[in-house]
Formats: structure tokens, C-alpha cells, sequence
């Protein structure tokens, strides 16, 4: 029983350092641009991943043959980079967006990525259930009421938003693949040294960096890389050993509602009735589209 309390606070905890990352995101952008952003913090969650994997390599010894090791490598070499390529997409898209979006609805519509799974699942031969038709039903009426405009209709970084959500549940299903085929924290740690490298290209081709501006971003970064990805990520895992994979689900979701409130208490930023009618269908639409959706994979949404 303790451990199932504890398992849920660190659950909950996740679920709030992933919500607070927009508010972080959305700060980052006043100081430096979201190629930069991208990269300083994807090294820097992949380095706070390296102190887990030491401790985890010198908790138990290692048995592996010479052979089991090559192929173990390759794998992880195989695992890093496609898994890094579909992550550096989708948060390319998304951090970009975080120039025009505010905290709350960027938080809401890339929380769609947990109804693309099952849907992308369908167009791949899985059988259709009710709950996904709900879903997809439910997240069209929330995405409507939260982003159509009237008289402009919905905003061009709304439906880019969409699509960074599309390529993270693409991200889930890679994932997938190799999950029972490479150690998860190493493939994390792989992948955002890839989504690093990749955003480091695209800094150095159309932004102008300088270290004072990284300096001042210091705080969003620190959050972003170490925080958002390194302890969030070992809560997760953690929390995921002790917690069934639904409950852990509907835990995780509630990260586009701190995502929310934060916008609210930090940015300042506010909703219309409107719009929070629209998160409330959105969310629901999470939780049910939850309800069926069980990922086999420990790194379900690295950030």
C-alpha cells in the first residue's frame, strides 16, 4: 500500500513538471529561439540521464556475453536515432509554436498525442473500439471550442501544435518497437543526444546564439532538460513500477491541466469560457481514449 502511494505522488509530481515545461517553454522564448531551446536542453536531459544509467549499471552486475553486448549496441544505435528523429520532429513543431501559443493551449492540444496512438493503431489493422471513436469525437469538439477563431477561423501554429502531437504518438509507437529490445533509460538518453545534435544543425543554420542569451534562459533551460527530463523521467519510471499502466495513464494526462495553470499563475495568461469548455472535452477525450490505451513502453513521453 505504501508503495502504491508513493508510486502515485511520483506519478502526480510527473504529471506537474511535465505541465510546468510549457509555462518553461513558452518563458524560454523571450530570451533565445526554439532551435537553441531545443538543443541546450535536450543535452541536458540527456546528461541527467547518465547518472541513472551509472547507478542502475553498478546496482547489479553484468552478465552479458561479448555477443549479447554487440547486439544490444546496435539495437540502442538503432532505437537512438529513429526514436530521436520522429522526437526531434514533433518537438521542433512544438517548441516553435511556443512563440505564438500560450502555456495552456499548447499544454491541451499536444495532449492529443495520447488519442493518436489508438488511432494510428486502427489505420495499422488493430480493431476499432468505441471508446476511440468517443475520443476522436470528443478532442475534435474540445479542439474546435479551444482554437476556432470567429470570423479567422482556427490559427496556423493551432493546427502545427496538431501536427507536433501526431508525430509524439508516432514517437509512442517507435517506441514501442524497441522497448523489449534496448534498455529504456539508455535509448532515452540515446534519443535526446540525437534530438540535440539535430537541433544543434538547425541553430547554427538560421539562429544566431550567444552565450548571454543562454545564460538568461538559464532557469527555463535548467527546467526543461534536467528537471523535465531527467527526475521527471526517473518519477515515471518509478511510479510506473507500482501503479497499473491505466491508472498511471490517467495520472500522466493531468499534465495539460498544471500546463494550464501554470499559464494562469506564471504567464498570466487567461481562457474565455469558450476555450475552457474545449480543455474540458479535450480531457476527457485523454482519459477515455486512456481507458484502452495500455503502452508497453516505460519511456512513454519523454520530453
Amino acid at each position: 500500500m505504501k508503495n502504491k502511494i508513493l508510486a502515485n505522488i511520483a506519478l502526480l509530481l510527473t504529471a506537474l513538471i511535465w505541465g510546468l515545461s510549457f509555462v518553461a517553454q513558452r518563458e524560454g522564448m523571450e530570451h533565445i529561439g526554439p532551435f537553441t531551446f531545443n538543443a541546450v536542453r535536450s543535452f541536458l536531459g540527456g546528461l541527467s540521464l547518465l547518472p541513472v544509467i551509472a547507478w542502475v549499471k553498478l546496482s547489479k552486475p553484468d552478465k552479458r556475453t561479448k555477443r549479447m553486448k554487440r547486439y544490444q549496441h546496435i539495437n540502442l544505435t538503432r532505437a537512438g536515432i529513429g526514436c530521436g528523429i520522429v522526437l526531434f520532429i514533433a518537438m521542433s513543431i512544438q517548441q516553435y509554436c511556443m512563440q505564438f501559443v500560450g502555456a495552456g493551449k499548447a499544454g491541451f492540444i499536444s495532449a492529443l498525442y495520447i488519442v493518436f496512438v489508438p488511432i494510428i493503431a486502427v489505420l495499422q489493422g488493430e480493431k476499432l473500439n468505441r471508446f476511440v471513436v468517443i475520443s476522436v469525437c470528443l478532442a475534435v469538439i474540445g479542439l474546435y471550442l479551444l482554437c476556432f477563431k470567429q470570423g479567422s477561423g482556427f490559427d496556423i501554429y493551432d493546427l502545427f501544435l496538431l501536427a507536433g502531437a501526431l508525430f509524439y504518438g508516432i514517437h509512442i509507437l517507435v517506441v514501442n518497437y524497441y522497448s523489449e529490445r534496448v534498455n529504456a533509460v539508455k535509448a532515452c538518453c540515446a534519443q535526446f543526444f540525437v534530438v540535440g545534435l539535430l537541433s544543434a544543425f538547425l541553430m547554427f543554420s538560421f539562429e544566431t546564439p550567444t552565450i548571454s542569451s543562454i545564460i538568461s534562459c538559464r532557469v527555463s533551460l535548467l527546467f526543461a532538460g534536467v528537471l523535465t527530463c531527467g527526475i521527471a523521467y526517473t518519477l515515471q519510471i518509478y511510479g510506473q513500477k507500482y501503479t497499473p499502466p491505466a491508472i498511471a495513464s490517467l495520472i500522466l494526462c493531468l499534465e495539460s491541466v498544471f500546463a494550464v495553470l501554470g499559464g494562469v499563475l506564471i504567464l498570466g495568461e487567461t481562457m474565455i469560457p469558450k476555450e475552457i469548455a474545449g480543455c474540458v472535452f479535450m480531457i476527457t477525450a485523454v482519459i477515455l481514449s486512456n481507458l484502452k490505451l495500455e503502452d508497453k513502453s516505460e519511456m512513454k513521453h519523454p520530453r
